[in-house]
């Protein structure tokens, strides 16, 4: 695999960086994670649980190795200065300053291993207004603006589904510390990696800054091309109490739909977004109500357009595309897990699909 050979020490709580530390792990490096005495990663008790530990901590935990340190304590502290001084990557998500009055910061660790990459996450960064703040994904969707481009019909701002700003930060760090490993080939030196998620999702807002950075305006989110002013990107509801989604602005697929619903005339309304667009979606929402979801989707699988139903979970996990391509596995134990997204044709990854138990692994990797 891509990445054995490289060792990990993990720091890191919830999301962002598990999510960080995963992939190096499902990649062949050997993570090592540290967590406190007692109950260990706040991520073990997060429910739904299953016989061993909760569904959410074996998506972040699996092929890890986890060993019990009390950072509190003198010995702990000394353990942990011992492992990331062997270490090739440290990945840590305490607020800013924690790590240096434990005494293992980014300073005091490169001085005895200067080939570490060493990745902090935090919310705001490591300097700046907000150094100290604790926040978590929805605080960070409302400051950014996000949810205030996530509208429900009643014009409120409503709670996405996932959690972006963890989700893009832990991508942001393991590409940081990719670079940093690929830059280290060259110069033996490691690097320290400051990730801010504030700063993380802002940069996603790229395609729906426009308005904001040309004219220092809020756009009108009803009427913007991929937040509610185009007939082909919205959600229509059909007879059976279901939705789908119609979501392909190009003219070709616009032509295509319309032309087989005998309404080509309608085609030129959808050049570009807004109010005007409103009587393509009225006969839109007319028509997708009339029958099913199943009618609609096999009807619109003949049809050159970009579509899909609005699944349940449980539907989208069972997706033929994903049975198809082993994206959703199941293991001896018949618990359901997430295979790697990056696929290699060479050295392809063998994730351990496992948690580790609560200081399995302490005596192991600290040889007593």
């Amino acid at each position: 695999m891509k990445l054995e050979g490289l060792k990990v020490v993990d720091l890191s709580w919830f999301l962002p960086g598990p999510y960080l530390t995963t992939a190096l792990a499902d990649h062949g490096a050997e993570v090592i994670k540290v967590e406190p005495p007692g109950e260990g990663d706040p991520g073990r008790h997060i429910k739904p649980m299953d016989e061993r530990t909760s569904v959410f901590f074996r998506n972040m935990g699996r092929g890890k190795k986890s060993i019990v340190l009390d950072l509190k304590s003198e010995q702990g502290r000394a353990d942990l200065f011992q492992l990331a001084s062997a270490a090739d990557v440290l990945v840590e998500s305490f607020r800013p300053g924690v790590a240096a009055r434990f005494g293992i910061g980014y300073d005091a660790v490169s001085a005895k291993n200067p080939g570490i990459v060493y990745c902090s996450i935090s919310a705001f960064g490591q300097d700046g207004a907000y150094p100290g703040r604790a926040a978590h994904d929805l605080a960070l969707e409302a400051m950014t603006g996000v949810l205030s481009l996530t509208l429900g019909d009643d014009g409120r701002p409503a709670i996405p589904g996932i959690p972006v700003a963890d989700l893009v930060s832990g991508l942001h760090g393991l590409s940081g510390v990719l670079m940093a490993l690929l830059r280290r080939q060259t110069t033996g030196k490691g690097d320290y990696i400051d990730v801010s998620m504030h700063e993380a999702l802002m940069a996603s807002c790229a395609n729906v800054v426009g308005s904001a950075f040309a004219e220092n305006k809020h756009p009108d989110v009803k009427n913007q091309r991929t937040t509610g002013g185009s007939a082909f990107y919205r959600v229509y509801d059909t007879s059976d109490g279901r939705q789908l989604v119609i979501a392909g602005q190009e003219m070709k697929f616009i032509k295509n739909l319309l032309g087989a619903l005998g309404k080509p005339e309608m085609a030129p309304l959808c050049e570009w977004p807004g109010a005007h667009q409103k009587p393509v979606m009225e006969f839109l929402e007319a028509t997708f109500r009339t029958k099913p979801l199943a009618h609609w989707m096999q009807w619109l699988d003949t049809l050159d357009i970009c579509w899909g139903p609005v699944a349940t979970l449980p539907e989208a996990i069972a997706d033929q595309n994903l049975v198809k391509r082993g994206a959703v596995l199941t293991d001896a134990e018949g618990r359901k897990h997430f295979a790697p997204v990056v696929r290699f044709k060479n050295e392809p990854s063998q994730p351990v699909y496992r948690e580790p138990l609560l200081g399995e692994h302490t005596a192991e990797v600290l040889k007593r």
